[in-house]
This record gives structure tokens, sequence and C-alpha cells, in this order.
């Protein structure tokens, strides 16, 4: 063994194709960004769709938006800002080395995440309730709205509040994953990058939301 492959092998989390913890840091980062900007075009086609279709049926969409609970939706909005304080407070105890502080922030988040995932299961199951769930049975009676132009719009709603959710589990169990690490002692201010791209992808599921809000949600508000 080689004097340079000793003094890697005694770097702690360094992985053996890197030079270095700030080349390794680099390359994950750089990972991270690309996963991110993959995952802007996929979010902006869908909400490129969605604008489209909500310009051909305004009258049906804004129906249908006025049948959201706006309410419910801003404390959501309240709750997911929330968790992206505690994450961001999570990767600076991460930088600064403060093992509790990780795990009690990213605890949090975890429940806050979870708190939005409720809500917005609350929501679905109200509008199962109601037949605004698309299908045989969707019902929507509302005077000079076409019921197809209502049940687009809660198509649209349904698939990109369900995506959005899909990304909200896989942040949780990241989250999960980021607290036994923590736990275990395999974070520190030396090698904390793993919080900061969790915390990179935690943020940017929230701004996906920052977008999805106003665009659902405040369609020619009647009340």
């Amino acid at each position: 063994m080689t004097h340079n492959e000793s003094s890697v092998l005694q770097v702690p989390n360094l992985q053996s194709h890197f030079g270095d913890m700030a080349q390794q840091k680099e390359s994950a980062s750089f990972g991270m960004w690309l996963f991110l900007v993959t995952e802007i075009m996929f979010f902006g086609g869908v909400f490129c769709a969605y604008l489209v279709a909500r310009l051909q049926h305004f009258t049906g969409f804004a129906a249908g938006s006025n049948h959201l609970d706006v309410v419910v939706g801003a404390i959501n909005t309240a709750v997911l800002l929330t968790s992206s304080f505690t994450m961001v407070m999570a990767v600076h105890s991460a930088q600064v080395g403060r093992r509790r502080s990780i795990i009690f922030f990213l605890i949090l988040t975890l429940l806050f995440g979870s708190a939005f995932l409720g809500i917005k299961g609350y929501e679905w199951h109200d509008h199962w309730e109601k037949h605004e769930v698309p299908g045989p049975a969707f019902h929507f009676d509302e005077p000079n709205i076409a019921a197809s132009n209502a049940q687009l719009f809660f198509s649209f709603y349904f698939a990109m509040t369900g995506l959005h959710a899909l990304h909200m589990v896989i942040g949780a169990g990241l989250l999960i994953w980021m607290i036994i690490k923590a736990y275990g002692g395999g974070i520190t201010a030396d090698y904390h990058s793993p919080v900061e791209n969790v915390g990179l992808y935690w943020h940017f599921v929230d701004i996906v939301w920052i977008f999805l809000f106003p665009l659902l949600y405040l369609i020619s508000r009647k009340h």
C-alpha cells in the first residue's frame, strides 16, 4: 500500500474514488443539482400542460378551484414553509457539528412534513366524499359550468398534488435516513454534505408547492 492510499483510507467517510473530501462534496452537490434540474424540467412540463388547459377552460377551472378549501391550503403552505426553516436549522447544525441539534431539527422537519401529508390526505378524503374525484362517479353541480371542464381541473389537481405528495414521501424517507445516520455519529462538521443535499431536495419540493398553491387554490376566488 502506497503512502497516498494509506492517507485516503485514514479519512473517515471518504470514498476510495475521490481524491479528498472537498472533491467528494463538490461531486455530491453537482449530482444533486443535476437531479434537481431534471425535476424542474419534469414539473415544468406538468405546469405548462396545466396552464394551457386552464387557458382553454378557464371558467370550469375557476369553478373547480372554488371547491378547494383555501384556508386548509394556506395552513398547509405555512406548515411546509416552517419545515423549510427547520431544515435550514438542521443543515446549520450539521455544519457546526451539533449532533443533538441535527437530530432535533431533522425530526421537527419530518413531523411538519408528515403533518402536511396528513392535511393533504384530509383534503383528498373530503373531495372523495363530495364525489369530486375524476371518474364515473364524478359529480359537479353548478349552473353554466360544464362538468367535463371541472373534472379536467380536478384531474390536474389530483395529479399535481399527488406527484408533489410522492416527492414529500421520498423526502420523509431521506429525513429518516439522515436521522439514523446522525444518531450513529455519521454526520459531522467535516462531513455534512448528505444533510445539505437532502436539504436542497426538501427546499425544492417546498418551492414546487409555493407554485401549486396559487395555481390551484387562488383562481378567481369568490370567497
